[in-house]
C-alpha cells in the first residue's frame, strides 16, 4: 500500500506529520512491516525529533540555519546557485546534509516510534511550498 502526502509549509520550520501517517498505517493494515517515508523535492528533508516541547523544533530550525545560513550572507560567498533567491542554495545544502527518507518498522500495526519522536517535514525554503511525501508499508 502506498500514499502521497501534500504538505502545505508556511516557510522554513519543522512540520510534523505523525498524525497523518499513523492514519495511514492504520487504513494499511499492515501488522508487521518497513513503512518507508519519502520526500520528493531537494530543498526539503524529513526528520524524527522530539514532540513534546516546541523548542526543539525552533532550536534545530535556528542551527541549521546558522550552519548554512542564506547565500546573501558574507560567510556564503562562494555559493554561485543564486538565481531561485538567498535561501534556495542553502536549502539544497540542508537537504544533503539530512535525510529525505526515513524507514520506521511497523509491528502489531503500530509504527516503533519513541516515547516521545514524532515524524516532521524539515522545510529549508522561505517561502511558501508544496510538498509531497510518499509513504509506502510492505
Amino acid at each position: 500500500m502506498h500514499k502521497v502526502f501534500t504538505i502545505e509549509t508556511q516557510g522554513p520550520g519543522l512540520y510534523e506529520i505523525t498524525r497523518e501517517v499513523e492514519g495511514f498505517v492504520a487504513a494499511s493494515r499492515a501488522e508487521e512491516a518497513l513503512l518507508t517515508l519519502f520526500v520528493r523535492h531537494t530543498s526539503a528533508s524529513l526528520a524524527i525529533q522530539e514532540n513534546a516541547d516546541p523548542d526543539v523544533r525552533t532550536d534545530l530550525a535556528a542551527f541549521f540555519h546558522r550552519l548554512v545560513p542564506p547565500s546573501d550572507d558574507p560567510a556564503m560567498g562562494y555559493i554561485r546557485h543564486t538565481s531561485e533567491g538567498p535561501d534556495d542554495m542553502p536549502a539544497h545544502i540542508k537537504a544533503a546534509l539530512l535525510p529525505v527518507s526515513l524507514t520506521i518498522p511497523i509491528i502489531s500495526g503500530r509504527m516503533m516510534l519513541g516515547t516521545w519522536q514524532g515524524i516532521y517535514l524539515f522545510e529549508h525554503r522561505s517561502s511558501r511550498h508544496r510538498r509531497e511525501i510518499v509513504a509506502v508499508a510492505r
